[in-house]
This record gives structure tokens, sequence and C-alpha cells, in this order.
């Protein structure tokens, strides 16, 4: 991997450090187009790597960190941008991306990863798992800090509750709308939103509010 090493940049992954992260969240908070949508973020890290530093050592632990990177690297392929926030820990910021879609890429990538063996050097490999927190603005909260803050209290959530999974900021079942559309209605739920610069979520809650009105429900 060949990665341009700056002040800004973790020399261990090649990322941007939490700074950039926190810099440019913030500066997504004031682009009015992205109200809409929404930012999305996820904080991730490996679960109990603490124990894999001592039974491999720090060299080691450096070597998984880093296969990690490589691969959240490898698996992003442009949607989102990645930072390392700390230790063992990622930040992946997606921006204009409702939180749906954010959700369904941290569990993916979690799930994949849970099912197989991580190699981390030449004839080396161990079995890996991570948790993440994920939240959204501006449904979570109204600046960049607090949205970090609900993103920070859903991952120490998925810590607590047994680890391996993504946490939501706020607990609620989340249910893909492929399951309950047919695909020409996605498409132009899709276009609508677009055009009104109205995030698809917000289309969907204003509709349903509207028929539960009609119906008295």
């Amino acid at each position: 991997m060949n990665v341009d090493i700056t002040p800004n940049h973790d020399a261990l992954t090649g990322m941007e450090r939490r700074p950039a992260f926190e810099g440019a969240f913030e500066a997504m908070t004031r682009d009015r187009k992205l109200s809409a949508r929404g930012v999305s973020v996820a904080l991730l890290d490996i679960d109990l790597f603490g124990q894999v530093n001592e039974a491999l050592g720090q060299p080691e632990g450096d070597a998984v960190l880093a296969a990690l990177a490589e691969a959240l690297r490898g698996q992003i392929n442009g949607s989102a941008a990645l930072y390392r926030f700390g230790g063992d820990a990622f930040a992946l910021l997606f921006k204009g991306v409702e939180k749906e879609a954010a959700f369904l890429w941290t569990e993916q990538f979690r799930s994949g990863l849970s099912s197989q063996h991580f190699s981390f050097g030449p004839g080396k490999s161990l079995s890996l798992s991570v948790s993440a927190g994920l939240a959204a603005w501006p449904d979570d909260g109204a600046t960049a800090l607090e949205v970090v803050q609900r993103a920070c209290e859903a991952l120490f959530r998925a810590k607590a509750t047994g680890r391996d999974r993504v946490c939501l900021a706020r607990e609620e079942k989340m249910v893909t709308r492929t399951s309950h559309y047919q695909q020409g209605q996605l498409m132009g739920l899709r276009r609508l939103a677009e055009r009104k610069q109205i995030g698809e979520a917000v289309l969907l809650r204003e509709a349903l509010n509207d028929l539960l009105r009609k119906y008295n429900a």
C-alpha cells in the first residue's frame, strides 16, 4: 500500500486521524444541501483487542490493525471516508447517505468479517469480530459533536450487549425498504428525493403520517 504520510495521517494505517474526521464532519453539517439527505457516522472497533495484543504482542497487534484497515479500505470503494478514530477504533463518514444504507453497509462488513479467518501476515491468521455504533445527522443530533457522542454510546452498547454487532444511536428495528416496495417504486422515490433535495426516509415518513391521518390511525 502506497500512502503519503503527513502529520495529519496515521503512520500505521495511512488514514487521516480523528481531528481530520471531526473537521470534515463539522464542515458537512454547514452544507445546507446535505441537511436533507443527512450524514451517517459509524464507529467500529475490534472486539477484545487487548487480548490480541497480550497473546501476540504489540507488533503483531499492529499488523492486525493494519490488515483490518486495508480490509475496510477495500470494502469502502468510495462510499464513505475512512479515518483512524484512535486505538483500535475506526470512523466511517457516509456523506449524503441515510442511516438505513449506512447500517446495511456496516452490518455486511461486520458479518463478513466474523465468518472468516483474518490474515495479517504470511502464514498468520486469526478470527476477529468487530462491534459498531451508528448515528446520523441531523436525526440523532444537531451538531457533529452530538452525533459522534451518540455513535460512541451506541458502540458502547454494542460491546455491553454481547459484541459482534451493530447498534444504532436510537433503539429501533431496521427494516430494509426493499422488503416492502417494488423496484420501480424505489426508483421513483429516489428521483423525487433528488428533485426535492429531501431524504428518502423523510418522504416515506411524511407519506406514512398522511396515511395515518387519513384513516385516523
